[in-house]
């Protein structure tokens, strides 16, 4: 047997292979399949907003953290260095609580999405990658929940005397290319920012039940990834 004919039967029996795990988790019920990812859901939304939507949830969390832009460090450098650094940090901390504010709102938008998922959302999410699901719940939430938590964000940062600062040299930023333009106005960053935290905690908790189904105590969520 030569070499091609050897790397054209590995390839089919990789292809095999990963048809037969993709065909013993489709032999689940549509029942199973629906209620164990209905249950990631659940499980996976209520753990990030209750770790997100607290006093330092985002501030205290290095992996979620809302920080300035880069295309801003400039002139936060410049006001650091003419004795204005507290006037950054409360920015900077303004910009976290506004977040931390907004995410419980997130729980009513969420549960929908979970009850509107489809039987045949279910066995395509089943079948993905590690965090299919949390892409999935981005998908049907992102827009709505942008809208929630824009005047949210908006009423917190407006506390703060510097946050219409911060849009003026963002804008100018932005208009010479050295920052994106979503990043130029604060309230649209730190929304942005909020669904980018909220969705990675999900993809967090999805993670654990993926590696580990057995440890969430869980029957049906055995049975659903333990056939993956």
């Amino acid at each position: 047997m030569d070499r091609r004919q050897f790397t054209g039967q590995l390839a089919a029996g990789v292809a095999l292979w990963v048809w037969a795990a993709q065909a013993r988790a489709l032999s689940l019920t549509d029942a199973d399949a629906r209620a164990g990812l209905k249950a990631v859901l659940e499980r996976g939304a209520t753990a990030a907003v209750s770790l997100l939507g607290r006093t330092d949830g985002f501030l205290g969390n290095p992996k979620v953290r809302i920080a300035l832009p880069s295309g801003v460090d400039s002139a936060a450098k410049l006001l650091r260095g003419i004795g204005q650094g507290q006037k950054v940090d409360e920015l900077v901390t303004a910009m976290n609580r506004a977040a931390e504010a907004a995410v419980p709102q997130s729980r009513q938008l969420l549960s929908d999405a979970v009850a509107r998922m489809s039987v045949t959302d279910a066995k395509k999410i089943l079948t993905g990658g590690d965090t299919s699901v949390t892409q999935f719940f981005a998908d049907k939430t992102r827009k709505p929940l942008g809208a929630t938590f824009l005047p949210i964000v908006t009423e917190q940062t407006e506390k703060v005397a510097l946050a219409d600062k911060y849009n003026a040299v963002a804008g100018r930023a932005a208009g010479f290319g050295l920052l994106n333009r979503n990043d130029a106005n604060i309230q649209q960053y730190v929304t942005g920012k909020t669904l980018d935290g909220l969705y990675l905690m999900i993809g967090e908790e999805e993670k654990k039940i993926r590696r580990d189904p057995v440890s969430t105590g869980s029957d049906l969520l055995k049975k659903v990834f333990g056939s993956i």
